[in-house]
């Protein structure tokens, strides 16, 4: 039997992506998967679908953070979460985040999955700014990123070519159902398209 393909669909700013992503890179080996990760739009993919934030949502929230809580503690993956932590989510833009992790997917692949996981351990587990062009390239040098590198890198924030890539991913999550980012994967086996979706 062939390998099969799994698309993780994600945005630094969702805890649940990061659970998601630490699982995945643990046991692909295992459960004889190819890892694909896609780095998409959250505030694309909620403003395409109606979504809102569980800081809007007070029932929401306060599942969630019972939830996340639990899941970091099983799957050992230092998410740090508070009540706190839905403002300051509402305040700031991962939109500058996730086209350096666009243009680094698109240049430098190597790094994607440490780059990753130091944006998420900046701002989920330091409770760190990962929106300005020094928080960013900070993240890339924890994540072995040359600063010449890192600097040429943020600097295609701004072309066509990364912000039309985070886009066209983006819709692609959107396509394929997702409203969250939570995590959300897809997967191709025996020929045909099928979709996870973590609740």
């Amino acid at each position: 039997m062939g390998r099969t393909l799994v698309e993780l669909f994600y945005d630094v700013v969702s805890p649940y992506s990061w659970l998601g992503f630490e699982v995945l890179c643990r046991y692909q080996h295992i459960w004889n998967i190819d890892l694909r990760f896609r780095p998409a739009f959250l505030g694309g993919i909620m403003q395409a679908t109606g979504n809102k934030p569980p800081a809007m949502l007070p029932k929401r929230a306060e599942y969630l953070l019972k939830d996340i809580k639990r899941m970091a503690e099983y799957y050992q993956v230092p998410v740090q979460i508070s009540g706190d932590d839905f403002q300051r989510i509402l305040g700031k833009s991962t939109l500058g985040a996730m086209r350096f992790i666009t243009a680094i997917d698109m240049t430098q692949p190597r790094y994607l999955e440490p780059l990753s996981r130091e944006f998420w351990i900046r701002f989920w587990s330091q409770h760190e700014d990962i929106s300005q062009p020094e928080n960013i390239l900070a993240v890339a040098g924890q994540a072995g990123l040359s600063s010449e590198v890192a600097q040429k890198q943020l600097e295609m924030i701004s072309s066509s070519a990364v912000k039309n890539r985070l886009k066209e991913t983006t819709e692609e999550a959107i396509k394929y159902g997702e409203t969250k980012v939570d995590p959300f994967s897809s997967f191709q086996s025996d020929d045909k398209d099928r979709e996870l979706q973590g609740q």
